[in-house]
């Protein structure tokens, strides 16, 4: 073992401090060592392949960019942070980011309203911005050609952040405190026993490990094949090229490395920013260009480093003449391209990082798939996360178990990544799917579906019917409020005839994308009393609501839990991170397992369910012999199913379950039978509005981690006469909820908005839109939203695309507030 690996174990060795290796010194990996040193982990080292302290991964070359406005805010939130960081550290006098601000173009209409939903988004999440004219884009940015411009979007706390200083100052603060940075360490091997990982293997030795963090960038896939863990990224080339001196710029000195707001054009995939008297432009608009991690050369072998790949004039030629149409300065006699390169970064299939602890081997951590813009956030988050046990922001869109066994194939993952590189300026809606591949995963009833004219979008790989065309002439005669051009977008309404005629009759909802577990055990009772916050200690037969809550009192998940038998559970959960999390507390006793793929679900709902289903069973379906939040098993036809009374859109029904196999003989079974009672088929669209009349909350929209069951009015759901359980602790140290999640209807019944939205108090944001849509039976559209706990009656207005919308706070629920037509 060379000396510095020795000293680096000898000196970190105290047992009460965990052991952490970082694999990576970009600036995910320098920016977690320097959480992590900060929260008392000091025993960190962190090794990269490359010399340090620019080792020539992607932070070697990456423009800078910070921009905090993102439909996504957890993404925002982790800009923001690294803002707020970068802009307190310095290197021998230099500032780590530069407070340019940030300038976003529209050269066309449908760009100018995006920019009001970004601007909406930026309101929402609290950054800093204005809607600018033409004019006043040309005096942030005098080589513009505002009559190409239509307006612009300006947010003036966005920059540049210096990664590679940034990486220095991060490396002194985390080295004062004891961590080690050790370049040239290439990993050759990932040691583990018992499925923990007990060290990392170099060409230049050892270093044992409790923990392990993959900060590897687009090298990330290497180190999880040879950790055996799945790292499902794709890395592409993207091109980044500087104009030779511009006499415009003649007077920026050597030390004015920028002035003037990043740039963006995204009409035609290009961005701008200043080097000096030079301007940098980066391009998403050519091909796409994939790289295969496993043949990247190594630092030595690379004919400028690792990251770097020859730029390909021809792919950028179309970019540089539409640079000439907006800044004619590049149009100029001498003006050209003088360097350029193509620069290798991380994509996933959605565009979202890559975070938290493998289950299969614990300790192995995954900080993938993070641009510079994020890096200091993420690393402050995966720094929680490993130190206290959660992260503070919710990373639920981040969580390395999101994608599902069947979107994690190389196919897969090339494809979708490649999209989204496509995809990164694109004007997209918030429902807009994916085209290909797909179909992928498809529930039993499919074929019934296509026949009926079912429009699909998709959702975890499903399918997911949202409305079926078979339903138009219910639509016939509709008074509906017209909608703009954005809000119609992947609605119909046919939508809205659904919703009424499962007000009104009875419709079969495919259910079968809800995830199901199975928990079984001599244990599962006293494991799913610790794990969840509602009393399950009840009767087979019997089904509770109740939450999954992290140590801090966050919620992680609603879980439907019914209690089959002595010692099994069927549990209607949301995410693989659900599993994950029962999977990773559960004792030896118990077994968790998900059956949802051999399972299929439909929820037959309205004030006609029972006359569809009494007929096909010779149980007994009445009220009084199959009460509510009940289940039993029970015969549909010559289908055995397992029955819960349960009703996500508030009318009387029930959920079906049984087997994949036995799926389509169920839907042709109650089909069938409901015909004389004019069954329809319906889909997501009126199953989201049928809920929100209900306020019946969703997951990872309504609420998240980052809120409390007595925020997100969930509170019934938590009893504290019940035993210990996961969060407890938490709940009753918590004082009085400073927000709430609130129910709004908007004044105007011609009035629409679809999420995300700002909403203002007395002029001033205070607050978000979570989910929205059109009520029939209230002939409003509802909307909830996290505000100040505010009381009904309250007048309040909700930005949509620029327009303040008039709304006010509502008593919940607005539809049936005395449950009759459920319990009848």
């Amino acid at each position: 073992m060379p000396p510095e690996v020795r000293a680096a174990v000898a000196e970190n060795s105290s047992p009460s401090v965990p052991r952490v290796v970082i694999v990576g010194a970009g600036i995910v990996g320098c920016s977690l060592a320097d959480e992590l040193t900060a929260r008392g982990w000091t025993d960190v080292t962190v090794l990269d392949q490359g010399p340090l302290p620019d080792p020539g991964g992607s932070t070697s070359h990456a423009p800078g960019l910070v921009f905090r406005t993102n439909p996504s805010k957890t993404l925002s939130d982790f800009a923001g942070y690294t803002i707020e960081k970068f802009s307190a550290l310095e290197v021998d006098g230099q500032s780590c980011f530069l407070p340019v601000g940030g300038l976003e173009l529209a050269t066309t209409e449908e760009r100018w309203a995006e920019l009001h939903r970004r601007a909406g988004y930026a309101a929402s999440w609290g950054v800093r911005g204005e809607l600018v004219s033409a004019e006043r884009c040309r005096e942030l940015w005098p080589l513009l050609d505002t009559r190409k411009v239509v307006g612009g979007f300006h947010t003036p706390d966005d920059g540049l952040a210096r990664a590679v200083l940034a990486c220095r100052a991060q490396t002194a603060r985390a080295g004062a405190r004891g961590a080690r940075f050790l370049g040239r360490h290439t990993v050759t091997g990932v040691e583990r026993r018992d499925g923990r990982v007990t060290g990392v293997v170099t060409d230049r030795g050892t270093f044992p490990a409790d923990h392990v963090v993959s900060a590897a960038g687009f090298w990330g896939p290497v180190l999880g094949r040879l950790a055996a863990v799945d790292v499902p990224l794709l890395p592409l080339a993207h091109q980044y090229a500087r104009t030779g001196p511009l006499p415009e710029l003649a007077g920026a000195g050597p030390r004015t490395e920028a002035s003037r707001p990043i740039l963006r054009f995204q009409d035609r995939d290009l961005y701008f920013r200043e080097h000096g008297d030079r301007i940098g432009i980066g391009s998403y608009a050519h091909r796409p260009l994939p790289v295969d991690p496993f043949t990247v050369p190594g630092y030595d072998e690379a004919p400028v480093m690792p990251s770097s790949y020859p730029f390909t004039p021809e792919d950028f030629a179309p970019s540089w003449e539409d640079c000439r149409w907006l800044l004619p300065a590049l149009a100029g006699e001498g003006v050209g391209i003088e360097e350029g390169f193509n620069g290798v970064f991380s994509f996933t299939p959605d565009g979202m990082p890559l975070l938290g602890e493998s289950r299969e081997l614990r300790g192995f951590w995954l900080a993938e798939a993070v641009w510079v813009t994020h890096s200091a956030g993420v690393a402050k988050a995966v720094a929680e996360w490993m130190v206290e046990g959660r992260a503070r922001t919710d990373v639920h869109a981040c969580d390395l178990t999101r994608f599902e066994e069947a979107q994690r194939s190389p196919a897969y993952v090339t494809e979708r990544a490649t999209q989204q590189f496509v995809e990164v300026y694109d004007v997209l809606h918030p429902l807009q799917p994916m085209e290909s591949p797909r179909p992928l995963r498809v529930s039993p009833f499919h074929a019934r579906q296509q026949e009926l004219g079912a429009y699909f979008l998709e959702g975890g790989g499903w399918e997911r019917p949202h409305w079926y065309e078979a339903n138009a002439p219910l639509a016939e005669g509709l008074e509906l409020p017209e909608r703009d051009a954005w809000s119609a977008r992947y609605w119909s309404p046919v939508a809205a005839a659904e919703a009424l005629a499962t007000r009104e009759r009875v419709a079969l909802y495919d259910m079968t994308p809800l995830r199901r577990l199975e928990v079984t055990g001599p244990g599962a009772l006293a494991f799913l009393q610790r794990m969840t916050t509602n009393n399950v200690a009840r009767k087979p037969g019997a089904v509770t609501y109740t939450l999954l809550l992290d140590e801090a009192g966050g919620i992680r998940s609603d879980l439907t839990v019914a209690r089959l038998a002595e010692d099994r559970f069927q549990i209607g959960a949301n995410s693989r991170a659900d599993e994950d999390w029962l999977l990773r507390h559960a004792p030896d006793d118990v077994v968790v397992c998900d059956v949802t793929s051999g399972t299929c679900c439909i929820g037959v709902w309205g004030p006609l369910a029972r006359e569809l289903v009494q007929p096909l069973t010779r149980d007994d379906f009445s009220h009084e012999g199959f009460g509510y939040f009940r289940a039993r098993r029970a015969h549909m036809g010559q289908v055995p199913v397992t029955a819960l009374r349960l009703s996500y859109v508030g009318e009387l029904g029930w959920e079906l379950y049984t087997t994949a196999d036995l799926g389509l003989r169920l839907w042709d079974t109650l089909w069938e039978a409901g015909q004389r009672l004019g069954v329809i088929a319906a889909g997501r669209s009126a199953f989201d509005s049928l809920r929100l009349e209900k306020g019946y909350r969703s997951w990872g929209r309504d609420m998240t981690a980052e809120h409390t069951p007595y925020e997100a009015g969930l509170g019934f759901a938590v009893r504290g006469d019940k035993g210990d359980f996961v969060g407890r602790a938490a709940l009753e140290r918590a004082g009085q909820p400073r927000r709430r999640l609130t129910p709004l209807l908007l004044d105007d019944p011609a009035a629409v908005v679809l999420g995300k939205e700002p909403v203002y108090l007395d002029g001033s944001p205070a607050g978000y839109v979570t989910s929205a849509a059109y009520g029939c039976a209230v002939r409003r559209c509802v909307a909830y939203a996290w505000l100040p706990p505010l009381p009904a009656g309250t007048a309040v207005h909700v930005e949509y695309v620029g327009e303040k919308v008039p709304a006010t706070v509502a008593d919940e629920p607005l539809f049936d507030p005395r449950m009759h037509r459920i319990r009848r």
